[in-house]
């Protein structure tokens, strides 16, 4: 049975890459809610732009947590990605966390064939099998490794297929696959540790919802893409 699963799931994420492959050139918007305890927070939303065999992708987040009136918790993002024939070739964001100013600049480098990153949380080399930590990509669900949007550090995860399930969501009925994705060192710090639940729709090869609890419970819900 456990040969079977792994058979399985190796079987899946090629048929995940190809449909990011084909889907990739379609998308010009994606728009997620961001809720917090059932309460909707704030948003995320990524913008794709096409000039020929290049994709650039821009997102724009932005949400605040108050506990009785006061903010507690809030952030304030800006990135853009650039892609080539679908390679990634540069990424900059910047974020205001609370008052705290966070970056990551990355640019491939094609004499060594690695992502040269400048980040808040890391400077030095990354692998070209990294991608960036965003959910529009769902890229991020078949890589051992990713790099963060915010700060630019490496994150080394673990994806496992959970099953085919049916939710709904805006009123609507979906059917998906569901993942986890977790570091995959368990005993870093909470707020370093990556645990996240996903759910994937495969038809329509876009990741539909996101959950993760810290600070409450989090989910980042799709609510329409174009």
């Amino acid at each position: 049975m456990k040969k079977f699963f792994l058979i399985s799931f190796i079987i899946l994420l090629p048929n995940l890459s190809n449909a990011h492959m084909s889907h990739y050139s379609k998308l010009n918007k994606i728009e997620m809610d961001i809720y917090r305890n059932g309460e909707i927070i704030g948003y995320s939303n990524y913008y794709f732009e096409k000039n020929g065999e290049k994709i650039i992708v821009t997102n724009k987040t932005k949400f605040s947590v108050k506990i009785f009136g006061t903010t507690v918790f809030k952030i304030d993002s800006f990135s853009e990605e650039k892609y080539v024939k679908n390679k990634l070739i540069s990424y900059n964001s910047t974020t205001l966390q609370n008052d705290k100013k966070k970056f990551c600049r990355l640019i491939y480098n094609k004499k060594k064939d690695k992502f040269d990153i400048e980040g808040s949380s890391y400077n030095g080399e990354a692998s070209t099998n990294n991608v960036i930590g965003n959910w529009w990509n769902h890229e991020i669900l078949q890589t051992n490794s990713q790099i963060s949007p915010i700060s630019g550090s490496i994150k080394e995860q673990v994806v496992t297929f959970v099953g085919n399930q049916k939710i709904e969501q805006y009123g609507k009925l979906h059917e998906v696959e569901q993942f986890t994705l977790r570091s995959k060192d368990m005993k870093l710090p909470k707020d370093k540790r990556l645990n996240f639940n996903i759910w994937y729709d495969k038809k329509n090869s876009i990741i539909l919802r996101i959950s993760y609890s810290r600070m409450g419970n989090w989910e980042y819900r799709l609510k329409n893409f174009e």
